[in-house]
């Protein structure tokens, strides 16, 4: 069983339809900006071309730009091993006359599940852990939790669980893990007054966004989230939580390394994502974009890219929802997948351990309704698509971002924006099948 539940956050990934089929896509929030005055920047030349081979890509990109609904979008399309095609419309911040591109710095929120979720499949195939662990081998607190008897219901009403978390049910986020964009009522309060918020969105306060007292350390999130009763049986409930930052902790336990230092020696610098980690070097702030919220149909700097949060190092790596990275950067990881490991001669991962990360790894009997009415599962912190849709695989982040690879057509493909709140613009849903729509149409099964 799943919940069926819409998320309803300011921060959250709404589920709904499969990734290059009109029968679902990629879990993706769907954020917006308002309508405003923007100065309108010309496709660079090699963008005149891509838009000549991506015309659907390319109208949409325009039309949300031209109409002043986001201040600046990038589309990056590549197949195999080519070099990715780049559409890129407006700035990265409202008032600079700079364009964005490709190599403009976004918020990717949980676009970095995927990326933690496969260091986990690298520890997996090093023998450092297994799939179907307990959670307790790790962290002994975990070994005997409670289970709310009605989910985000009473806090004392609680049973004990009758199944041990495993490293599976935290990938696929059927841990029974809670989360603040998901939960309602007394626990989503409870973590909220833990501070088991793991994501950050300004230093400015805003309406309806929490802004938790930040824990010291991973090792203290996990020990904190220890305390608090489950909201689902583990491994019978596909419910969206924090189970991805908490394998974070179990990264560093396992490695003996921070979360950052480990994503960045064996993923970030491997893959050539030399702009990707938790926090913007100094070098590069000119690139960040600023992050918009809409007020009264209008697009008001919700994280502005001169005094950004994410300018100073965050309190711990958020594995779930921490990672600034760049277009071309996050392409390069898509690549790398695409490779089954591998990106431009060099291996990163063993082919085994993608081809496990990208497939369906829910425990028999979970119901993914919320996640495309059912017609996808879950692997390795990212959607991946069942029967005619089989081969695909990806996430997408709350401030507009949708990043994803389809084994089938050799195909990888990015957008990126950044906007706030959930449900006023469509921009993440509609690109995979304006991506469709430009693929020859023996490539990708209807």
């Amino acid at each position: 069983m799943s919940r069926s539940d819409s998320l309803s956050s300011p921060c959250s990934d709404l589920l709904s339809q499969p990734m290059l089929s009109r029968r679902g896509l990629l879990g993706i929030a769907l954020l917006a900006g308002g309508a405003g005055l923007l100065p309108r920047s010309l496709f660079a030349a090699t963008d005149s071309a891509a838009a000549g081979q991506w015309p659907h890509v390319a109208r949409l990109v325009t039309g949300y730009v031209d109409a002043g609904k986001l201040a600046g979008a990038v589309a990056l399309m590549g197949r195999g091993t080519e070099a990715p095609v780049t559409i890129a419309r407006g700035v990265g911040t409202l008032g600079d006359p700079r364009g964005i591109d490709a190599d403009s710095l976004f918020r990717a929120y949980s676009m970095t599940k995927p990326i933690t979720g496969m260091g986990v499949m690298m520890l997996i195939d090093e023998g450092k852990m297994q799939l179907d662990q307990p959670l307790a081998d790790f962290l002994p607190k975990f070994a005997r939790m409670q289970v709310q008897v009605k989910p985000d219901g009473s806090m004392t009403d609680l049973r004990p669980a009758r199944t041990a978390i495993t490293i599976r049910h935290l990938l696929t986020h059927t841990s029974g893990l809670g989360y603040t964009i998901t939960q309602q009522g007394p626990i989503k309060a409870a973590y909220e007054a833990a501070g088991l918020v793991p994501a950050q969105v300004s230093r400015i306060p805003v309406p309806n966004f929490t802004t938790p007292h930040p824990l010291p350390s991973l090792a203290a999130f996990a020990d904190r989230l220890a305390d608090m009763p489950l909201v689902y049986e583990p491994g019978t409930t596909w419910s969206y939580s924090v189970s991805l930052d908490l394998l974070g902790h179990v990264i560093e336990l396992v490695t003996g390394q921070p979360l950052d230092r480990f994503l960045a020696d064996r993923i970030f610098g491997p893959c050539g994502m030399t702009s990707s980690g938790f926090r913007v070097a100094p070098a590069n702030r000119e690139r960040l974009t600023t992050n918009y919220a809409v007020v009264a149909d209008h697009l008001v700097p919700l994280d502005p890219a001169p005094t950004s949060v994410y300018l100073d190092a965050p309190a711990y790596p958020f594995g779930g929802a921490g990672l600034v990275t760049s277009p071309r950067d996050y392409d390069r990881f898509l690549e790398m997948l695409l490779g089954y490991g591998t990106i431009r001669g060099r291996r990163v991962m063993s082919e085994k351990a993608v081809r496990l990360g990208t497939s369906d790894l829910l425990p028999p009997g979970i119901d993914t309704g919320p996640i495309g009415e059912g017609n996808f599962g879950f692997g390795a912190g990212g959607e991946v698509g069942r029967g005619a849709d089989a081969g695909t695989y990806g996430w997408a982040g709350a401030a507009g971002t949708v990043g994803f690879i389809n084994y089938r057509a050799g195909l990888r493909a990015g957008f990126y924006a950044q906007f706030m709140p959930p449900g006023v613009l469509k921009a993440p849903k509609e690109f995979p099948l304006a991506v469709r729509a430009d693929l020859p149409a023996a490539k990708v099964p209807s």
